[in-house]
């Protein structure tokens, strides 16, 4: 008989935690039972989790990469004239142009709490 005190939870696991521990299971010769019981994960979940990869729906996330954007002119918004390169003691900041011509120049040394309430205060 097992007594339990306190709360019992259910065990969280990440993405990338589940498709380690299938692949472990993928490699020759390893043993399901002994993989799973490593992992402290009931051989249950691990065959659900292997069938779940198997069938595409347990995937890794796709890695984050940049897109090339294009920025046309609006014509109702006047344009800005073009930024000079800024001095070396300058590139750490950045500029934000709104579109009704509002600018704001933002030190490395600003926190995004504090942009943020600037923001929101341009905005009123």
């Amino acid at each position: 008989m097992e007594i339990i005190t306190g709360v019992e939870r259910r065990r969280r696991w990440r993405l990338e935690e589940k498709l380690r521990i299938v692949a472990e299971v993928e490699q020759p010769g390893a043993s399901f039972a002994d993989v799973a019981r490593r992992h402290e994960v009931s051989r249950g979940l691990l065959w659900n989790w292997r069938g779940q990869v198997r069938r595409g729906e347990l995937v890794p996330e796709p890695m984050p990469m940049f897109l090339p954007v294009q920025i046309t002119a609006d014509p109702s918004v006047a344009v800005p004239a073009p930024v000079q390169a800024a001095a070396p003691c300058e590139a750490a900041r950045v500029e934000i142009t709104l579109p009704d011509g509002t600018c704001i120049r933002v030190g490395a040394d600003v926190g995004l709490a504090t942009l943020r309430r600037a923001l929101t205060a341009v905005r009123r």
